[in-house]
């Protein structure tokens, strides 16, 4: 199995330091607000790693916190006129449903910010007693960037051509610090915010400082993997480095995996731009697991555009593997054999050549964009090898195949519930393609399959039109 490592530059093959374990620990939603599916690509992908690694039989101890004290969240709290407790444990609850929806498991531990201060307390202590770390005379707390030589060997770049980062550092200005590179750890309080009591003054910590922190509680000094989003290479990551090394003495992470950006129709997404949409927004106009598939139709190291157009397309993809399942069902509940045969046996064999395929494109730094590909072949098959008298056997051999690849990849292709109008439409579809290839053996079972399923169809001079019993 190989992974592409951020801090090396090339793909590397995936050792635990423990074997037969992984420790991983990937950065969660900031909680002002709905996650957006920028928000819902990490959490995707390196769930289906995570699936994946356990698939190959790892103990993956899975870590991922919410950051529940923020600027955003402040703001957000005052607008209300509430505690920020309100709004973080409002939108935790509201990210945890929405994760749900898109059938990502819950991480082993999912730490908050405002329940790990005491530790982030004892390594700002530990890293001033290094000299990694001063005080400024207001009590803020700043790191020197400079003290740590390799400050700069996640994003490749040149110290001094280094700039503040994405998120706002400062809390008195730049006149404080003896370099303009260092970055805070623990800042003072402001009227209206939450705050903490600490050696230097009330405040409460920098956003850095939270993952080196909980990463090190909940999973130990140095980790295997330690994951998130490209946009936090710099400065989050890269800082996170230079604390937990210069606190712990070891190295912080074995391997660092970065997804990339998600863009709305070409664009980078943004609320000015009017093109901003939170997982609620698309799930509301399509079924979660359709916006599952179409976070895994590409490598997760390459950009990923979202449009209408594209959905469509990964809606009538997803739903191409539910309508096998269904079919699937449909036949092992009217099989009149129950063992397989040799034929069959042999059939089975050649089918199992799908799961190899679909191993080999996940284990090539999770490419998932082939694997999906492969759950298509075998769903090709599946639909050209299992009209006619094929046994119980059989057909729950095909069906247990095709349930182990989707569920790694975190798919929902069993429907319990009624069955869609969509896939109605797509046997139908099917149905008159098996006609006029003269295929009337195929054509009868599919009316049969409906009919069983309540589907009454009925043959017009318009078409075929359909309605439930």
């Amino acid at each position: 199995m190989k992974l592409y490592n951020t801090m090396t530059k090339r793909k590397e093959d995936l050792e635990p330091i423990t074997p037969g374990q992984v420790n991983m620990y990937v950065c969660g939603p900031t909680v002002y607000n709905l996650i957006h599916i920028g928000n819902a690509r990490p959490m995707i992908v390196f769930d289906t790693v995570r699936r994946y690694m356990e698939y190959r039989g790892l103990k993956v101890n899975y870590v991922s916190n919410f950051t529940d004290v923020d600027d955003k969240i402040i703001k957000a709290a005052n607008d209300e006129g509430v505690d920020s407790s309100v709004i973080s444990e409002r939108y935790i609850e509201e990210c945890k449903k929405d994760m749900e929806a898109l059938n990502v498991r819950p991480a082993t531990v999912h730490p908050k910010a405002t329940e790990e201060i005491d530790g982030m307390i004892d390594m700002i202590s530990a890293l001033i007693d290094k000299g990694f770390a001063y005080v400024a005379e207001d009590g803020t707390v700043y790191y020197r960037t400079r003290k740590f030589k390799d400050y700069g060997k996640l994003s490749h770049k040149n110290l001094d051509d280094l700039r503040g980062g994405q998120r706002s550092l400062l809390v008195s200005g730049e006149d404080q610090k003896e370099d303009p590179l260092d970055f805070v750890l623990w800042k003072p309080k402001k009227e209206g915010e939450p705050y903490w009591e600490s050696p230097w003054c009330e405040g409460r910590p920098g956003w850095h400082i939270e993952c080196s922190v909980m990463s090190k509680k909940y999973l130990g000094d140095e980790i295997d993997i330690h994951a998130g989003g490209e946009d936090l290479i710099f400065p989050h990551h890269e800082n996170e480095i230079a604390q937990s090394e210069a606190a712990n003495d070891t190295e912080f992470a074995k391997y660092w995996m970065h997804n990339a950006f998600l863009n709305i129709d070409g664009s980078k997404m943004s609320k000015s731009a009017g093109n901003f949409f939170t997982v609620r927004d698309i799930i509301a106009k399509y079924d979660p697991q359709v916006l599952r598939f179409f976070m895994l139709s590409a490598h997760y190291r390459t950009p990923l555009n979202f449009s209408d157009e594209i959905m469509a397309q990964a809606k009538n993809g997803y739903e191409r593997i539910v309508t096998s399942a269904s079919n699937l069902d449909y036949l092992i509940g009217n099989a009149k054999k129950a063992a397989a045969d040799d034929e069959e046996r042999a059939k089975l064999d050649e089918a199992a050549k799908y799961e190899k395929a679909f191993c080999e494109a996940m284990d090539d730094d999770f490419n998932t964009a082939d694997a999906v590909s492969a759950i298509f072949e075998l769903v090709k098959f599946i639909n050209s090898n299992s009209s006619g008298d094929f046994s119980k056997e059989y057909l729950e051999d095909l069906k247990r195949q095709l349930l182990t690849l989707t569920d790694v990849c975190g798919l929902i292709v069993e429907r319990k519930e009624e069955l869609l109008d969509a896939d109605i439409d797509a046997l139908i579809q099917e149905r008159q393609a098996a006609r006029k290839n003269r295929d009337f053996v195929r054509a009868d079972e599919i009316r049969d399959q409906l009919t069983g399923m309540g589907i009454i169809l009925e043959d017009t001079r318009e078409g075929v039109k359909w309605k439930r019993a």
